[in-house]
């Protein structure tokens, strides 16, 4: 037979074990969106990157120079396309595109800085906006928040 005081205390425990899986299960999901954060934050600039290097590759230098905000109907003033060219060309000292890679990536709040290097001694600074997806070269080798984000 059992008594009235034999179920005391059952409801505690009941009680005690879904707050403590409420709390284990909030806290995996902070842990994952954190994860998710860090993994994602430069998701649409990291693509604009290699959308910019696989135009190279393909040697469609006209999209490739639009990605940098310049278009034919409106060239940017201080980097016409025939500088693009001298730049990213097949000519150009960075005409082989197959060889770089991204090396580093170092996220600013207005954007992303990439390293590309072609070798062991050659690389440079490439700068994504993070507003409008623009590159343009890096002026700073890492983040400074004085200095404005650079424009085409």
């Amino acid at each position: 037979m059992t008594g009235f005081l034999d179920s005391y205390g059952a409801g505690e425990e009941r009680r005690e074990k879904i707050v403590k899986r409420l709390v284990l299960g909030g806290l995996a999901a902070l842990v994952i969106a954190v994860a998710l954060y860090f993994v994602f934050r430069n998701w649409g600039e990291d693509r604009q990157a290699r959308l910019f290097l696989d135009m190279l590759k393909k040697q469609d230098y006209q999209s490739a120079y639009q990605l940098w905000g310049c278009t034919p109907a409106t060239p940017c003033r201080d980097y016409r396309f025939e500088r693009f060219m001298e730049d990213w060309g097949p000519k150009s000292p960075h005409g082989n595109v197959a060889a770089a890679r991204i090396a580093k990536t170092r996220s600013c709040a207005g954007g992303v800085i990439y390293t590309l290097e072609y070798g062991k001694d050659d690389s440079l600074l490439l700068w994504v906006g993070r507003q409008d997806k623009v590159l343009g070269y890096a002026p700073w080798p890492s983040c400074n928040p004085r200095m404005p984000a650079p424009g085409p």
